[in-house]
C-alpha cells in the first residue's frame, strides 16, 4: 500500500496559521526550554524545511504556577506548559494538589510541626516537596529564636561555665518526621530514575512503532486505526519521563500522530469518526474551563486549568482543520481570562507583601527604640521582655513579604532582638552579682540563727532572733538555684527556734496568772493597811509591803493594770506619811523598775530613756529660759516679787531636773 508523500510547508503565512493548535495538539510548547525540535522523517516523506519551534525563555528564578508568586510576566500557555514539563518528571502531574501553600511564617511551632505531619503523611508528600521545604525553613527559624531566648534566660539565672541544655518535644518530633519524609523520598528516588528511564524506553519504542505503522504497506485502514488507538492508549498510559526529554519526545510523537491522520485521509469515515469524537471531548474541556472562570478560588481553578490542557495535549488527537484554530482560539481565550484574574491577584498579593514589608520593618524600630530605652530594677525588664514577644509574636503574623527581602527583614529582626537580649543580659549580669552577695549574707544569717537554736536562755536570744529575721527581709534576691533551698532551711531554723520558746511561754504563763491572783488578793490588804503615826516605821512597813508585792513576780501582760491600781495606794500612803517628793517617785521608780527588769521587755526599755531625755531637755531648756528672764532684771532690788518667783520657779525646775537624771542613771544600770 503506498501512501502521498506528507508536505511541511515553509510558507510563513501558512505556518502561522494553523500552528497554534498544531504546536498544542502536537505539545511543541511542552516544558518552556528553548530549543529546536529534531523531526525524525520517514522515507516516504518529502520535508521542505523541518519546523522550527521557538520556546519562550524562562530563567532559572521563574517559578512554576503552584503559587501566586511569578518573578517574571509570562503568557498564560508558557506558564502552564512550564508546568507541565516540570511536573512530568516527578509524576505531580497527576497529583490532585489537594494541599496549597501558606503563609507558614505566621504560624506557631506547634502549627507548624501538624502542617508537617498532614503533608508528610499525605501518600504523595513527594510531591509537596516545596511545602515541606517551606515549613521547615519557617519552623528552625522560630525553633532557633526561642532557644536563643531560652539560652539568654538560663545564663542570666546561672554561671556562665555551666552547660545550657534545651529538650523540645516538638522538635524531636519535627525531626522525626523529617526523617520520614527523607526516607520516603531516598527509598523513592533510585525507583523513580529507573521508572523515567524505562518510561522514556517504552515511549522511544512506542515512536518507533508509529513509524513502522505509518511505514507500513499491507495493512487495512481499520487496522491501521485498531493499532494506531492502541498505540495511543499505551502511550497516555505509560509513566513520567525525564523532564530534558519531555519536550523532544512528546513533539516527535505528535509529530507522526498528525502525519497518520494525513496518511490515512483516504478513509474519511473513520478519520472523521475519530475528529469528531476528539472534538466533544475538547467542547467539554471548554466547558470546565468556563466554569472554572467563575470559581472565587482563582488559584485553585489555575491549577484546575493546568490539567485541563494536559487532558487536552496529552490524552485527545487532533480535530479537523475547520474547527482547529477555532476551538482552540476559544480554549485560549479562556486561559488568558483565568490568567488575568490571577494576574490581578498577584499584583494584590504582591502589594500585601509591600504592606507586610512596612510592618515587619516597623516593628523591627520598636525593638530597636526598645533596646535603647534605659530600665533599671527587674521589674520593668519583665514588662520589657513582655513587650518583646508581643512584638515578635506580631513580626510572625505579619505575613510574607516581598521574596528579595526576605532574608535581609530576617537578618535585620534577628540583629534587634539579639541587640535587646545584649542589653539585657548586661543588667541581669549584674543583678546576678548582686544576687551572688544577697546569698553569702543570708548564709551567714543561717548560721548565725543555728548558732541560737538551742539556748535556753530565751530573754537575751529572742530579741537576736528577731533581728536576725527583719535583717532576712532587707536583704534582696538570691539566685533562683538556691532561694528555695536556703528560705526552707532558715525558716525551718527559726521555727524550730520560735517553737520552743513558745512552749516555754505557755509554763510562763501559767506562773504570771497565778502571780496575778496573789497581787489581786494582796491589794486588799495593801488598801486596809494604816500608818501608825511613826515615820520610820510607817515607812518600813510600806518598803515591806512593796517587797512583797515584788516577791510574786510578774503578772502576764494584759493584766498589768493592776501595777496602776497598787501604785495609786502607795502615793495616798506616801503623801500621809509626808515623804519628800523625791524620796517618794525614787521609791515608786524602783517598783517601775523592777517591773521593766522583770519583763525583758528592751522595746520598753528604750523607750522609757528616751521619754526620761526628753524631760530632761524640757527641763534644762526651762531653766535656760528663766535664767534669761532673770538677767533683764540685774538692777532691780532683791525684794523684786517678780524675781523671787522666777527664782522659786528656778528653783523648782532643778530639783525636778535632778529626779529625772537619777532615774536615767537607775533606768542604765538595770
Amino acid at each position: 500500500m503506498n501512501f502521498p508523500p506528507v508536505l511541511v510547508s515553509s510558507n510563513p503565512k501558512l505556518k502561522h496559521n494553523n500552528m497554534l493548535e498544531e504546536l498544542n495538539d502536537n505539545l511543541q510548547h511542552a516544558d518552556g526550554q528553548e530549543q529546536t525540535a529534531s523531526i525524525e522523517n520517514n522515507s516516504t516523506v518529502e520535508v521542505e524545511n523541518e519546523i522550527e519551534i521557538q520556546e519562550p525563555k524562562v530563567t532559572e528564578n521563574e517559578t512554576v504556577s503552584q503559587d501566586l508568586e511569578v518573578n517574571t510576566p509570562v503568557s498564560a500557555q508558557d506558564e502552564i506548559d512550564n508546568h507541565l514539563a516540570e511536573a512530568s518528571e516527578d509524576g505531580s502531574i497527576h497529583a490532585d494538589l489537594e494541599i496549597a501553600a501558606k503563609d507558614y511564617d505566621s504560624l506557631s511551632l506547634e502549627e507548624l510541626v501538624d502542617e508537617l505531619t498532614t503533608l508528610v503523611g499525605h501518600e504523595k508528600a513527594l510531591f509537596y516537596k516545596n511545602q515541606i521545604e517551606d515549613v521547615k525553613k519557617a519552623f528552625l527559624n522560630h525553633y532557633h529564636q526561642m532557644i536563643d531566648e531560652k539560652r539568654t534566660a538560663f545564663y542570666a539565672e546561672n554561671e556562665a561555665n555551666t552547660e545550657f541544655e534545651y529538650h523540645s518535644p516538638l522538635k524531636v518530633k519535627f525531626d522525626h518526621l523529617l526523617d520520614t519524609y527523607r526516607t520516603k523520598k531516598s527509598n523513592n528516588f533510585k525507583n523513580i530514575e529507573n521508572q523515567l528511564k524505562n518510561n522514556l524506553t517504552e515511549r522511544t519504542n512506542l515512536i518507533e512503532e508509529l513509524k513502522a505503522l505509518i511505514a507500513s504497506t499491507d495493512s487495512n485502514i481499520s487496522d491501521m486505526f485498531k493499532k494506531f488507538n492502541e498505540i495511543r492508549e499505551r502511550w497516555k498510559n505509560t509513566g513520567a519521563i525525564p523532564k530534558d526529554k519531555y519536550n523532544l519526545v512528546w513533539n516527535n510523537f505528535h509529530f507522526h500522530v498528525d502525519r497518520f491522520y494525513e496518511i490515512v485521509h483516504l478513509d474519511r469515515e473513520i478519520r472523521d469518526a475519530d475528529f469528531k469524537n476528539n472534538l466533544e471531548q475538547k467542547l467539554e474541556i471548554i466547558a470546565k474551563a468556563k466554569l472554572l472562570v467563575e470559581q472565587p478560588d482563582v488559584t485553585k481553578s489555575f491549577r484546575e486549568l493546568q490539567l485541563l490542557h494536559r487532558v487536552w495535549k496529552e490524552e485527545i488527537g487532533p480535530v479537523d482543520k475547520e474547527n482547529r484554530e477555532k476551538i482552540w482560539q476559544e480554549f485560549s481565550e479562556i486561559t488568558k481570562l483565568l490568567h488575568d484574574k490571577r494576574e490581578a491577584l498577584s499584583s494584590q498579593f504582591k502589594e500585601k507583601e509591600q504592606e507586610n514589608l512596612a510592618r515587619k520593618n516597623e516593628i523591627i524600630a520598636q525593638v530597636n527604640a526598645l533596646s535603647a530605652e534605659k530600665v533599671n530594677n527587674h521589674g520593668e525588664w519583665q514588662n520589657q521582655i513582655v513587650k518583646l514577644e508581643t512584638l515578635r509574636e506580631a513580626f510572625f503574623k505579619a505575613g510574607r513579604v516581598p521574596a528579595e527581602a526576605t532574608e535581609e527583614t530576617w537578618s535585620n529582626f534577628k540583629n534587634a532582638v539579639r541587640n535587646f537580649n545584649a542589653t539585657k543580659n548586661a543588667f541581669y549580669k549584674d543583678i546576678k552579682n548582686e544576687q551572688h552577695r544577697n546569698l553569702e549574707l543570708k548564709l551567714a544569717l543561717i548560721e548565725k540563727a543555728k548558732a541560737n537554736v538551742d539556748t535556753e536562755d530565751f530573754e537575751a536570744t529572742t530579741p537576736i532572733m528577731k533581728q536576725i529575721q527583719d535583717e532576712w527581709k532587707k536583704i534582696g534576691h538570691v539566685p533562683r538555684k538556691q532561694s528555695d533551698e536556703i528560705w526552707e532551711t532558715f525558716k525551718k531554723t527559726c521555727n524550730a527556734y520560735f517553737d520552743r520558746l513558745h512552749e516555754s511561754r505557755k509554763e510562763e504563763i501559767g506562773v504570771e496568772v497565778e502571780a496575778f491572783e496573789k497581787k489581786k488578793e494582796y491589794l486588799e490588804t495593801v488598801r486596809a493597811f494604816e500608818l501608825v503615826g511613826d515615820h520610820k516605821t510607817d515607812l518600813d512597813a510600806i518598803k515591806a509591803h512593796i517587797a512583797a508585792w515584788k516577791e510574786f513576780g510578774k503578772v502576764p501582760q494584759n493584766r498589768r493594770h493592776i501595777e496602776g491600781k497598787f501604785n495609786k495606794i502607795l502615793d495616798a500612803l506616801f503623801e500621809k506619811l509626808s515623804l519628800s517628793k523625791k524620796d517618794s517617785e525614787m521609791m515608786k521608780f524602783s517598783n517601775r523598775l523592777d517591773q521593766l527588769s522583770e519583763g525583758n521587755d528592751q522595746r520598753a526599755i528604750v523607750n522609757e530613756q528616751i521619754f526620761m531625755r526628753r524631760k530632761i531637755d524640757e527641763l534644762k531648756h526651762e531653766i535656760n529660759q528663766l535664767e534669761n528672764n532673770i538677767g533683764f532684771f540685774n538692777n532691780s532690788k532683791g525684794n523684786n516679787p517678780f524675781v523671787k518667783e522666777v527664782q522659786k520657779n528656778i528653783e523648782k525646775y532643778k530639783e525636778e531636773l535632778q529626779l529625772w537624771k537619777d532615774k536615767l542613771k537607775k533606768l542604765n544600770n538595770i
